[in-house]
């Protein structure tokens, strides 16, 4: 299993507000599947971050595209691989 990242910046404030329980059921919807590892908010509001496990960038960007934040038009997406690191070294 891969891990990604999906930033989700801000697009539209007022939609962000009106669909922040959506969007929130749906993640925990996701991580329930075991779809999501973690998330958050950026703490100066411009968005958050998902970091879903997933086969491919394809499959956890069709799960991306169906985050209410998305549909509604409240944020963007970018999804990009991850290749998290647990010893806490840094790699050239």
């Amino acid at each position: 299993m891969k891990y990604f990242a999906a930033l989700a910046p801000m697009k539209d404030a007022q939609k962000s507000k009106e669909y922040r329980q959506q969007h929130l059921d749906f993640l925990k919807e996701q991580r329930e599947a075991g779809h999501v590892f973690m998330y958050g908010r950026f703490a100066d509001g411009a968005g958050g971050l998902v970091i879903y496990r997933g086969e491919s960038l394809e499959a956890v960007e069709a799960l991306v595209r169906q985050d209410p934040y998305v549909t509604s038009g409240a944020r963007h997406y970018e999804v990009h691989e991850w290749d998290m690191q647990t010893d806490y070294t840094i790699q050239a």
